[in-house]
């Protein structure tokens, strides 16, 4: 499985506040944790997800642990859905590993805490190494791979993925190499999903909007906005990817090719 990588237009971050400091690469990778509670939750909504990076970025160029940084500290951030999200990025010195650490490693953090979500599930393991190949291969990294407490007073990245740093960070057992079946479901099952589903046209503003968006996204077809329930005419990007998704499954578009009906509604849902 290649990279699922979310850019920083998706997930909604704010514009740094001054440009990064360059780097020519590193000798590896530094893994950190959110040393705070995370929702178990987070496990099965995605959504939390991008909520959660957003608050950190917030957090950190707010100051509120301890100087003010000009965005969030990490290159990219794991989360336990095997996404990795682009934070400072390829050759930018990270704000996260420790005052004179930053020029070494790049910071790869990990949607776990201290309390709540605390044992990394073995997608967010796979998502880590992910982002390890990425910045290996694209962002000239070393082979390194520590934990911040390497070389820093702290707990962090916490004792699971500490224990998994020290074993040389090895990927989780790969998939069966035969797929489950897929069970499709009944007409009739199908039929009563669409039948409590609206028909959307532009210019709505409902809650099912956001589902929209988020049947959008597990089917490839990413919006940059997971989570307005505002169906924006004016927003390409959106109208973009409901135009791809309606061409790639035949879907007659009738007087309006932006109206999401009963139709889209069962091919997503199918």
């Amino acid at each position: 499985m290649s990279i699922r990588l979310i850019s920083r237009r998706t997930w909604g971050a704010e514009t740094p506040t001054a440009t990064y400091t360059s780097i020519p690469g590193t000798e590896g990778v530094k893994i950190h944790y959110t040393r705070g509670h995370v929702d178990p939750e987070i496990v099965t909504n995605h959504e939390l997800c991008g909520k959660l990076v957003k608050a950190i970025q917030a957090e950190h160029m707010a100051g509120a642990r301890d100087e003010p940084r000009v965005d969030i500290g990490y290159n990219v951030i794991c989360c336990p859905h095997r996404r990795v999200f682009v934070g400072r990025g390829l050759y930018a010195l990270p704000a996260a590993n420790g005052q004179g650490q930053n020029t070494a490693h790049y910071a790869v953090l990990a949607l776990v805490g201290s309390s709540g979500f605390t044992e990394p599930n073995d997608l967010l393991l796979h998502g880590i190494r992910d982002a390890i190949d990425y910045l290996r291969a694209n962002g000239n990294a070393g082979s390194d791979i520590k934990g911040h407490r390497d070389g820093s007073d702290t707990p962090c990245p916490g004792a699971p993925l500490s224990a998994w740093v020290e074993q040389g960070a090895p990927r989780p057992p790969s998939p069966p190499a035969t797929p489950v079946p897929f069970v499709q479901p009944t007409p009739k099952t199908t039929e009563a999903l669409v039948k409590n589903l609206p028909v959307l046209k532009p210019g709505d503003s409902h809650r099912h909007v956001k589902t929209m968006r988020a049947v959008l996204f597990a089917r490839g077809y990413e919006p940059a906005n997971l989570h307005s329930s505002t169906y924006d005419p004016n927003e390409a990007d959106l109208v973009e990817k409901v135009k791809q998704f309606k061409s790639a499954h035949k879907i007659p578009s009738g007087a309006d090719p932006l109206v999401w009906d009963a139709a889209c509604w069962e091919a997503a849902l199918t």
